[in-house]
């Protein structure tokens, strides 16, 4: 296996397309077939599938590219720091879904750091686009929940995508809700107190299953019901219409602000928040300072009980 062979692979999954790859990378389609069809030979499994409408990425493929996408970056930081001497911008980038408290532990490690140095991302978005995203080595570190409810399914789709899940810490489940909402003086709060109210969801598009949802009880059959992109939509639903949502209760105020409350919920179910990483591949320096200001939440649900 070559690095050539590795750019090679990663042109072709970008153009999907031999025959694009091929011009981009000013070589002939036929050398170009024959060099991916070595490297297959020697891995043991197909990168593509193809056909007469283009090429098509296998799901060991998709693993295989994640993987030959972060040598190829590795190999041309080494060239421009040591052959260049140039010093390139560090990347990192982590997905999640829309809790507040891993983005606010994302603006605590990137203000420890010289921001010129770093060229970060964040995605704060569905649970699919979360999972596809490191696997796809867009993101390093994607954070979500699991539950009894969804861990079997969840557990599935992370062996097939070669991921791995390590739990952070376990929460009760609250209401989130407008501090001016009726209910939100209430010591514990039940579904029938909630009847009357709008339950807010976080849309997961095509991928809309109850598995991949982020809030609990997403089986539960609401009277009524909305379906929100984004958080400041879903924090203006809650104060416009009083609607609430279910969730792990962390409000972070210098983000939120103080005009919202999160009051428990009458029921024995936890949620578990955790992250999902590339199995046996290790954490770099910054994800391992990202997950250390994640863990710190923990210490914040334990003063809640």
């Amino acid at each position: 296996m070559t690095l050539q062979q590795l750019r090679y692979a990663v042109c072709i999954a970008k153009n999907k397309s031999m025959n694009k790859a091929a011009a981009e990378l000013f070589i002939s389609q036929p050398s170009l077939s024959v060099t991916i069809r070595d490297l297959e030979e020697e891995i043991g499994f197909p990168l593509f599938q193809r056909s007469s409408r283009g090429i098509v990425i296998t799901a060991e493929g998709e693993d295989f590219l994640g993987y030959a996408r972060q040598m190829i970056e590795q190999y041309r930081l080494m060239e421009e720091k040591f052959i260049e001497k140039k010093m390139q911008k560090q990347k990192f980038s982590v997905s999640m879904q829309h809790y507040t408290f891993a983005v606010q532990a994302f603006i605590k490690v990137a203000k420890e750091l010289e921001m010129d140095d770093y060229e970060f991302s964040v995605h704060e978005t569905k649970t699919y686009e979360v999972i596809e995203n490191v696997k796809k080595q867009h993101s390093e570190i994607g954070v979500l929940y699991r539950n009894e409810f969804n861990r079997e399914a969840l557990s599935k789709i992370f062996r097939e995508n070669a991921l791995e899940f390590k739990p952070l810490f376990s929460c009760d489940i609250y209401v989130f809700m407008a501090s001016s909402h009726p209910l939100a003086g209430k010591e514990k709060i039940t579904f029938e107190d909630l009847r009357p109210y709008p339950n807010l969801a976080f849309g997961q598009g095509d991928n809309n299953s109850f598995y991949l949802a982020e809030e609990v009880f997403s089986t539960h059959e609401y009277r009524q019901s909305i379906k929100a992109d984004d958080r400041a939509t879903m924090l203006n639903l809650m104060i416009g219409l009083n609607g609430y949502t279910l969730c792990s209760g962390i409000i972070c105020n210098e983000l939120n602000g103080d005009e919202y409350v999160a009051v428990p919920f009458d029921t024995d179910e936890k949620m578990e928040i955790g992250y999902i990483k590339k199995k046996n591949m290790p954490l770099t320096v910054l994800g391992e300072k990202y997950i250390a200001e994640l863990k710190k939440y923990k210490a914040y649900e334990e003063a809640e009980k």
